[in-house]
């Protein structure tokens, strides 16, 4: 196991190091964090349960805008605060994380792009760099994750694997997927696998609207279909046909992967035009667990992290 002392500056410090469980007084700079090649995605999550005293959600409340403070509050019921908050410290010090330790993440101001999906927006100044990070931030009750890239823009869904619809699955799958998709779904005899690849669709579908930036709302899920490949081959998108495409691309990768045995990931990435060659186009992934301010684990080499399905 790999673990990150709270401002030890190498990514990878000595294995089995001692942890301090308290937060530091000094909430900046944090950890830098090496910049994601163009090709790749790095992935930061929370586990909800694994922080649960006051001080530490007071220090993290702190890091928020006065925006945020109001929208927490807003929120009815303890749990669905504490998330929210946990929410917004993972996107702001993980974005700081990839700044050279410049950029306190209390500092870091959000726009929202032309179809409301959220973006950095850099204030001009000294001692700022300004980097052209991408980010996407997905969430359950019990899993937070916030994915990075340069440049290129992506988008992240995560669900429990163990997720239950009310509605049988093929109910809820003729409302929202495409023809084909309700025919793979259908095709499966088996209700448990044919559970866990609808979590595997929709997680892939949820990951690609967040991608190009629309949402659900603006690129309805029966615009396009997801083709699961067989024997761990990458998803295909296919954009069906008469759907108004404005805004949507199929020159898009996927990776679907299981953390930690309870929960599935989907990523999506533009793929890069300018590259024709497609061993030099693949998109590459590095996965942490992290307690802001307090601890980072690498888990991208354990097993912790499962592929369901290959890297396209």
């Amino acid at each position: 196991m790999f673990v990150l002392r709270l401002f030890h500056r190498d990514m990878l410090p000595p294995i089995g190091s001692a942890i301090s469980r308290r937060l530091s007084t000094t909430l900046f700079p944090l950890p830098s964090a090496p910049l994601p090649s163009r090709r790749e995605a790095h992935v930061w999550y929370i586990k909800p349960e694994e922080i649960n005293d006051s001080s530490s959600l007071k220090q993290y409340t702190d890091l928020l805008s006065p925006c945020e403070k109001r929208g927490v509050l807003s929120l009815s019921g303890e749990q669905l605060q504490k998330n929210a908050i946990l929410a917004r410290t993972l996107v702001r010090t993980t974005l700081s994380r990839y700044c050279d330790g410049r950029v306190d993440p209390r500092s870091i101001k959000f726009k929202k792009g032309l179809y409301g999906k959220p973006e950095i927006m850099w204030q001009d100044g000294d001692n700022i760099i300004k980097r052209p990070l991408q980010f996407s931030l997905s969430h359950t009750s019990s899993l937070i994750a916030c994915a990075v890239a340069l440049e290129t823009p992506l988008g992240i869904d995560v669900e429990e694997n163990k997720r239950k619809t009310v509605n049988s699955v093929i109910s809820v799958a003729r409302r929202y997927f495409t023809a084909s998709e309700v025919e793979y779904l259908a095709a499966i005899p088996y209700p448990d696998i044919q559970q866990k690849e609808f979590i595997h669709l929709w997680t892939l579908k949820e990951a690609y609207v967040k991608a190009i930036g629309r949402g659900f709302s603006g690129a309805p899920f029966k615009n396009f279909t997801i083709q699961m490949g067989s024997n761990k081959r990458a998803p295909k998108l296919h954009i069906e046909a008469g759907s108004d495409c404005e805004g949507l691309t199929d020159n898009c990768q996927f990776a679907l992967m299981e953390l930690n045995g309870s929960h599935v990931v989907a990523i999506c990435m533009e793929r890069d035009r300018a590259i024709s060659d497609d061993e030099n186009n693949l998109l590459s992934l590095k996965v942490w667990r992290t307690i802001p301010l307090i601890e980072d684990e690498f888990i991208s080499e354990t097993e912790a992290l499962k592929y369901i399905c290959s890297l396209s």
